[in-house]
């Protein structure tokens, strides 16, 4: 199919579910923020199933192609998996800045870091057994997760990232083995430190990915459009995922006005063009969409766009981020009828 829809990742959790207001106000937990759930810790897993069921409808009924769970059992899209791990103290939490500066609560590495087991292999589980469209898991990159811990184990940054890397390939073999058809590393401080992304972070990405078959791809953004306001016009680090053993990468086009000439130098890649500006609560027309797209389309040929969101969803309101995916699902139907025959 051309020009496939998709979500990044996540949509919104209801009211019900989470206390919205604290979820913004907090900015992405690195450590665990169960203060957050509304509802009682014997009642939550329950409770989440239902409202994942809620947001897997709410993406085929809006007609997306590609599903995803909404990481609706996530407090933030790291934490639920680098919490996990072994080799980490999230009791007696270090610290670390965010991409803003700010200093904030994150995993102390204190020892080797392990899988002690598969994390979100029961959440691809679910979501296969839910819908028969074609399924994504997202899972959060080794960089990323190494940028926001504090190192109290490791020789360097870099040892620790490769130690992250060897428990994200594990994590993803898993879940292709559970029925995911994509898994997605989010890889969002690559753009926040491209020096060090290039120093050693490319190198944990394919560690990350060493002798995975399935079908991958790599997210990276400038941050949530409600907590990060400012967009640079370009990424710092992006033509470097050239060298990736990825097949998919993932970046955000509406909000920055990306100029997308950068995305012809990845001319090995299936990009997901982020077209829908999450900082406004416009929804946009299709033709807005379309018109974003074709700004790609002048780079990247049709067949190897996907369209999708600008970053995740789950800050915008549920009637909102609906009618935007509706959007770019009727902006892909135009797009085909303009482009297919060509």
């Amino acid at each position: 199919m051309l020009f496939p829809t998709t979500l990044v990742g996540s949509y919104p959790q209801p009211e019900w579910l989470i206390d919205r207001q604290k979820l913004a106000g907090s900015g992405p937990p690195r450590v665990r923020a169960r203060e957050l759930w509304r509802v009682p810790e014997r009642w939550l897993r329950e409770a989440q199933d239902d409202a994942t069921w809620l947001a897997i409808r709410a993406q085929e009924e809006a007609g997306l192609d590609i599903i995803t769970d909404g990481e609706i059992r996530r407090e933030s899209y790291s934490n639920r998996f680098a919490t996990a791990l072994e080799g980490v103290d999230i009791d007696s939490p270090g610290t670390a800045l965010s991409r803003s500066g700010r200093p904030q609560p994150v995993p102390r590495i204190v020892g080797p870091i392990r899988r002690k087991h598969p994390v979100q292999v029961e959440d691809v589980r679910f979501l296969r057994a839910h819908t028969k469209k074609a399924i994504k898991m997202t899972v959060p990159g080794p960089f990323t997760m190494s940028r926001q811990a504090q190192n109290d184990a490791y020789p360097s940054e870099e040892a620790a990232a490769l130690a992250y890397a060897a428990a994200v390939n594990e994590e993803i073999r898993d879940l292709f083995d559970a029925g995911a058809d994509i898994v997605q590393i989010d890889e969002p401080y690559m753009q926040a430190s491209p020096d060090r992304a290039r120093e050693y972070g490319l190198k944990a990405l394919n560690r990350a990915l060493e002798g995975i078959t399935g079908t991958t791809a790599v997210h990276l953004c400038f941050g949530y459009a409600a907590l990060v306001h400012q967009r640079p016009s370009g990424y710092s680090f992006l033509p470097e995922l050239a060298a990736c053993s990825c097949r998919q990468v993932s970046i955000e086009t509406a909000q920055s006005k990306l100029d997308c000439a950068v995305l012809g130098k990845l001319a090995n890649k299936q990009i997901l063009v982020g077209c829908l500006d999450l900082s406004d609560m416009a929804v946009e027309t299709p033709e807005t969409v379309v018109a974003r797209i074709k700004r790609a389309l002048a780079y990247v040929e049709p067949d190897r766009i996907v369209l999708a969101p600008d970053c995740g969803m789950k800050y915008l309101p549920a009637d909102v981020a609906f009618a935007k995916l509706r959007s770019i699902v009727t902006a892909a139907a135009m797009l085909r009828s303009e482009l297919g025959a060509l």
